[in-house]
């Protein structure tokens, strides 16, 4: 007997609720129960994220919209908060097969392709050493094999769609990058899922927010959402968050138990997406030399909040900002959203070098909706992190400085040897005083930011006061690590000094 597993009603989806407990429900008791549910707390990042996009579809599908401001304030207000229990179930009786992940014929975001052999499911799941991809959390291979529930299959599954990468596939056909790939996807999150899945509900009418061919549905509607096979241009927004980007078909076995289980699968290339979309969740930047606009990105070496003010400068020239975040603004600007109730940015994703995936991240940060409307405060936001930047440079240095003196002591006098590059590159690798510098302001940064559109002033001036502690601390603890010889005292003082004077000039009285 073929197993079914009905995403509707069984639990799939990792909800953590309003009193801190992480629980699985199905489709309709995550849109449901939204109003007493946090966030969704998936397997990764990119899980999560996926999931927020296939909820997502479902709110446009049901409530053919928002088309307007007027539109999404109705949504809000509905059920006090809450999403139409009538309008969800009535959906969800309409789509009986639709969601079924085992289903013979229709099986939920599956196709099949004779032309490729079994393999492990560990191909698809991101964080298991496969192919290209490293170990990062999960300890199996592809060639240990990997045991999935369906509840795991289906939330890789829906993540494999968004975030599947470019490589060969073992036929003429390559595989080819997924709508998520290759930048950093914001989400406004609310107070509660239900907050949260609203406030990133876009404008859904006509060209918003993205050119609309023909008759839009999402891919579980569609006959064949693989037709016509050369398509690159999605349908409309429900498809292009729907994008088939491969042909994944899940092999589930049954165990003498009776417990259902996904260890193999079959995975071929899907649609190809025009390069020329750009994901409305992304930010985007068109000072480079590159042909069309490049996405924000994770950095191992640099925090996201470092990019911060970019994020609220609404469209300018050479900018595109996260389209969530002119929602934002345009619903604030209208006053249908209270400026006084606590949100947050939340960015999502992962970072790789071409096919191979190299490292996941999440970054939480304030979002104060005076920033949308204020050009001046990005300004001051802006010059705060310029300032940090300026600090940071100046500890660097002086950091240098103490290198140089504790592999040449001498170095102050006339024609005394100065060390090579490498020498010093190679000391001061383990002091990571960058690394010491930047973990130490984040926390006071989240804090300015916050506080920023309150007091300027008085923000701005402890935020200087941190710059000046968090270096004095980055360097001090190096120094002092170092022991009391003649040499490294010597080199301290010079460090000092020069950092001393560093900072009158950056951080005047």
């Amino acid at each position: 007997m073929n197993p079914t597993f009905d995403l509707v009603d069984q639990p799939w989806i990792p909800c953590t609720n309003l009193q801190g407990e992480v629980v699985e429900l199905g489709l309709r008791e995550t849109l449901t129960r939204a109003h007493d549910l946090r966030e969704i707390s998936g397997d990764s990042p990119i899980v999560t994220v996926a999931l927020h996009r296939l909820l997502l579809t479902i709110l446009h599908r049901v409530y053919a919209g928002p088309t307007g401001r007027d539109h999404w304030a109705e949504l809000w207000a509905e059920g006090q908060g809450r999403w139409n229990e009538t309008k969800l179930a009535t959906y969800f009786a309409g789509q009986t097969d639709n969601f079924d992940l085992f289903h013979r014929t229709r099986p939920f975001y599956q196709a099949a392709d004779e032309r490729v052999k079994e393999k492990s499911v560990a191909s698809m799941v991101m964080d298991v050493a496969s192919g290209n991809n490293g170990t990062l959390f999960d300890h199996h291979t592809e060639a240990e094999g990997l045991t999935l529930t369906p509840a795991e299959a289906a939330r890789h599954l829906v993540a494999a769609q968004a975030f599947g990468l470019a490589g060969l596939s073992g036929l003429p056909q390559k595989f080819t990058y997924a709508p998520c790939v290759g930048g950093v996807l914001f989400l406004v999150q609310g107070q509660s899922l239900f907050q949260t899945l609203a406030l990133n509900m876009l404008r859904y009418v006509d060209d918003d927010p993205i050119p609309k061919l023909r008759e839009d549905r999402p891919a579980w509607e569609q006959d064949d959402p693989y037709q016509p096979a050369e398509r690159s241009r999605p349908n409309g927004y429900l498809d292009y968050l729907t994008w088939q980007n491969r042909r994944i078909l899940l092999k589930p076995e049954t165990l003498s138990n009776g417990s259902v289980v996904v260890r193999q699968m079959t995975m071929a290339p899907g649609l190809r997406l025009d390069g020329e979309i750009l994901n409305p969740l992304m930010h985007y930047d068109a000072h480079n030399k590159a042909e069309r606009p490049l996405p924000l990105r994770f950095s191992e070496a640099k925090a996201l909040w470092r990019d911060s003010s970019a994020l609220f400068r609404l469209r300018t020239t050479g900018y595109r900002p996260p389209l969530v975040v002119e929602w934002l603004a345009n619903l604030s600007w209208e006053g249908l959203v209270a400026s006084s109730e606590t949100r947050r940015l939340f960015a999502l994703g992962m970072a790789n070098d071409q096919a191979k995936m190299e490292f996941f991240r999440s970054e939480r940060m304030p979002l104060r909706t005076e920033y949308l409307a204020d050009k001046a405060l990005v300004d001051a936001l802006d010059d705060a992190l310029k300032l940090a930047e300026d600090v940071a440079r100046q500890l660097w240095g002086a950091t240098r400085t103490l290198a140089t003196f504790l592999i040449a002591p001498e170095a102050d006098l006339p024609d005394a040897h100065k060390p090579q590059a490498e020498d010093l590159n190679q000391l001061m690798g383990p002091w990571g005083v960058e690394r010491r510098y930047w973990a130490r302001l984040e926390a006071s940064f989240m804090a300015t930011l916050a506080a920023l559109p309150d007091d300027p002033s008085d923000a701005v001036k402890t935020w200087r006061t941190t710059l000046k502690q968090t270096a004095w601390q980055a360097l001090n603890g190096i120094a002092d690590s170092l022991g009391t010889a003649p040499k490294v005292l010597k080199a301290s003082v010079q460090a000092r000094g020069q950092l001393a004077a560093g900072l009158a000039k950056v951080l005047p009285a």
